[in-house]
């Protein structure tokens, strides 16, 4: 099973690699993997995405909590989350291919954010089912190039219950 895990770490040399060697010296295999600054720019947040069944993936968080300067270690598949990937595509573009470029760029939401003659660079945002349904129909176009972030994710905010939710005073007795 699938499993996205955020990694808080102190923002310094050498914590990706010792992160990195930490899944390969045990067999573990990363499928994605982001690492960008936090609103402090002393810590980075990883989002790992690997494969594992909750033993191998209990395993993994463990072993992650003993790396130094790891801060803070989540098992996101643990709580609803919002996951996004964003991808880069390349196509090439014959005149008779254009109109239909940009027509399955308009139904995924996607920007033509380079244009050439010859091409045009599509920037396509949503889950991962999302991107790879475009890259997809894309594909019979001719993709010059692609690259792709990996996933991002984030946890939800729990829903608000009726308990917790404030009364609303329609009209005041006197």
């Amino acid at each position: 099973m699938e499993h996205i895990i955020s990694v808080l770490v102190e923002n310094k040399f050498g914590v990706l690699s010792r992160v990195v060697n930490l899944f390969s010296g045990r067999g573990y295999n990363i499928e994605t993997l982001c690492v960008a600054p936090t609103m402090d720019p002393s810590i980075s947040l990883m989002t790992i995405v690997t494969s594992g069944d909750d033993r191998i993936i209990e395993q993994i968080v463990k072993q992650l909590n003993k790396v130094i300067d790891v801060i803070k270690v989540v098992d996101i598949n643990e709580s609803e989350f919002v996951e996004r990937e964003m991808a880069l595509i390349k196509i090439h573009t014959r005149q008779e291919d254009r109109a239909e470029a940009l027509r399955i760029t308009d139904i995924f939401r996607g920007k033509v954010v380079d244009s050439s003659q010859n091409s045009y660079t599509i920037e396509i945002t949503g889950d991962v089912k999302k991107v790879e349904a475009a890259i997809n129909l894309l594909q019979p176009l001719g993709i010059k190039e692609l690259v792709r972030t990996g996933r991002v994710a984030i946890p939800r905010e729990p829903a608000r219950t009726t308990a917790t939710q404030p009364k609303r005073i329609l009209k005041e007795e006197k």
